[in-house]
């Protein structure tokens, strides 16, 4: 199973839209994941579109009222448990809010991966036994000094993780 991993889209207070080699990505992934601060519902919507139903996403600290989505979701594919939190906060103990989110939610936190967002900077680490991963900003949205995401192998329990990246301010 191929999973599209995204986040931090922040449209239109700081991108007028997602990039079309991002938009490819997670058409063609069998499900995607966004960590949240779409902004608004209709980039939600959008997001769920381009999915074409398989999403789990999360509400972010800018995300409106309208936004209706949890804080933390939790999705099993191909054998990974995902615990999926926006992780807002400080940058400061970032990390172990977002450990202590799979620790709560996840079924079993020695093989659970968690997906946050809220930092715009890519992460992929093992952090207190629990691997994290954080896509960046799918649009480049400020203070991310590239526009990057994710994309994930799942089969049989075990993930293969790759980044995806283009260019820079």
């Amino acid at each position: 199973m191929d999973v599209a991993i995204i986040g931090d889209t922040h449209i239109p207070d700081r991108s007028t839209g997602i990039p079309d080699w991002v938009r490819e990505r997670v058409e063609a992934a069998d499900h995607t994941i966004h960590t949240g601060d779409f902004e608004t519902p209709a980039v939600v919507d959008e997001v769920r579109s381009l999915a074409d139903g398989a999403f789990t996403g999360v509400r972010g600290n800018v995300d409106v009222a309208g936004v209706d989505l949890p804080a933390v979701a939790t999705v099993e594919l191909g054998g990974v448990e995902f615990v999926v939190t926006h992780g807002t906060g400080d940058r400061i103990g970032y990390e172990d809010r977002v450990i202590a989110a799979v620790r709560e939610h996840a079924g079993d936190t020695d093989t659970a991966v968690g997906v946050a967002g809220h930092t715009h900077e890519y992460t992929d680490e093992v952090h207190d036994g629990v691997r994290l991963l954080n896509p960046g900003s799918a649009t480049g949205a400020a203070p991310a000094t590239e526009t990057t995401m994710l994309t994930a192998t799942v089969r049989d329990g075990d993930i293969d993780v790759t980044r995806h990246r283009i260019g820079g301010r």
